[in-house]
């Protein structure tokens, strides 16, 4: 049987083995594997410190192209720019590419750095570090997760930020990223902090009919008061053996436990999950698919109070027949681009945004748009681009960030920075900044030791 940690991992498990793990699956108390610890959040204040209460990240994996996203290259030779314009978009000067229309539009929310870079051009290394902010030692490709990973930015903002409202502190959703052959990345959990760091995980389908997360619900018979009944006897049970036998790991066991209480009585997280509640024109305008529903549910886990949540590009059955899956478009990239992968960015990200601006929650929500790495500026033989860790585009809205600007420049062809080279280590400290939480400051691990939160980055402060 699989362990708690790899089931949190992977995807949630089923209602029988929640009830072999937990015990109490019939409350929803199985839910405690993959939820959190509190910890102290920095204090400091002043500037853009803190402004966002809240961050979704919209992870493109595969590793989508910046020539036919935010940074095209009119001038440069057809083999390089490809065969799509460049367009104006609603801040003057400012150009997207023509496949980005509704993004074009809501361009003043948003902040692109062009001149991103790792260097490393490897899906699980170069996005290990896009995901931690920490550079990995090695730069395999197909390098499976190890207990001694630094912790995700989901894992450690879920920590440090827990929410006052919401049992949820982060969450991954739709699935875990991997490689082929179903190899998971490292840098999506909470590593060498144990299993009580990860972020919630839901694999699931938002898009799909009936959609609903398993162990969410009250099951039937059983009331919400009859669950602060039987909380209330474990309670007594867990008082009499924490006495007794009192350890860190068990401590963190109660925390978690009590969170999974909350899940099944907390209403707003419960209805977060409902999509039917939202009209079908908001639904439609998202995009009726995977990604584009599971950016509404980010919007509406957000508003029920969850601190973070990460939506990464998911595997659909037709990645498996065209050969370059997500947005690893080594085959015939302008027509993937074109047919299947921006469309779906162009529906969910402007709707996202403005549904966000709407609510007035997109001053405090940060959006973080980004993949592991580029793609190449030439084409390859097959007509894609293959990987490109050189340079490439991120984008950010909301939360204290200033839109309408672009941060950096790559080279004439979309190869190399030209202007303000950037490192994801830079990016991380500024998510933390935004978030509230000391880029140099510091964590303990497991062993009482004083870990950073991020290594050599700085706070870009065109952004923040």
């Amino acid at each position: 049987m699989p362990s708690p940690a790899q089931l949190s991992l992977c995807e949630p498990a089923s209602r029988r083995e929640w009830l072999r793990i937990g015990g109490l699956g019939c409350m929803g108390l199985a839910l405690g594997q993959i939820l959190g610890p509190a910890a102290r959040a920095a204090n400091l204040t002043g500037g853009t410190f803190g402004k966002a209460k809240h961050c979704i990240i919209l992870f493109l994996g595969g590793g989508p192209p910046q020539h036919e996203t935010f940074d095209p290259k009119p001038d440069a030779p057809r083999e390089i720019r490809g065969e799509f314009k460049p367009i104006a978009t609603s801040v003057p000067g400012i150009h997207y590419s023509e496949l980005l229309p509704r993004t074009a539009k809501a361009a003043h929310h948003l902040a692109v750095v062009r001149s991103m870079f790792t260097d490393v051009n490897s899906h699980a290394t170069s996005g290990y570090w896009m995901l931690t902010g920490s550079r990995h030692e090695s730069q395999a490709e197909s390098l499976p997760p190890s207990s001694a990973d630094w912790p995700s930015l989901a894992a450690v903002i879920g920590a440090l930020k827990p929410s006052g409202r919401s049992p949820f502190n982060s969450v991954l959703l739709p699935e875990v990223i991997h490689n082929n052959p179903n190899i998971t990345w490292p840098g999506q959990d909470g590593g060498f902090m144990g299993h009580t760091w990860n972020p919630s995980v839901f694999k699931c389908d938002p898009a799909a009919p009936g959609f609903e997360i398993d162990g969410l619900k009250l099951p039937v018979g059983v009331s919400a008061l009859r669950v602060t009944e039987r909380a209330s006897l474990l309670r007594q049970f867990d008082d009499h053996f924490l006495a007794t036998a009192r350890s860190e790991s068990i401590a963190a066991l109660d925390r978690v436990q009590q969170r999974a209480f909350d899940v099944v009585q907390n209403a707003a997280t419960r209805a977060a999950f409902e999509l039917e509640r939202e009209s079908a024109a908001s639904r439609d305008r998202y995009g009726q698919h995977k990604f584009g529903q599971s950016c509404l549910l980010a919007r509406r886990l957000i508003e029920s109070g969850a601190r973070l949540v990460q939506v990464n590009w998911p595997r659909e059955p037709r990645d498996t027949e065209v050969g370059n899956p997500l947005w690893d478009t080594h085959q015939k990239n302008a027509e993937r681009v074109r047919d299947v992968l921006c469309p779906q960015l162009d529906s969910a990200l402007p709707t996202l945004l403005g549904d966000l601006a709407e609510r007035g929650l997109l001053a405090e929500t940060l959006v973080v748009v980004m993949g592991e790495f580029g793609r190449t500026p030439k084409h390859n033989g097959s007509g894609g681009r293959d990987h490109w860790g050189h340079c490439f585009s991120v984008a950010l809205a909301g939360g204290g960030v200033r839109g309408g600007q672009v941060i950096g420049a790559s080279d004439r062809i979309g190869g190399y920075p030209a202007d303000r080279p950037l490192r994801p280590q830079d990016l991380a400290a500024t998510i933390f900044h935004l978030l509230g939480i000391d880029p140099h400051g510091f964590f303990e691990d497991r062993g009482g030791r004083a870990r950073p939160l991020q290594t050599g980055g700085d706070v870009i402060r065109e952004l923040a």
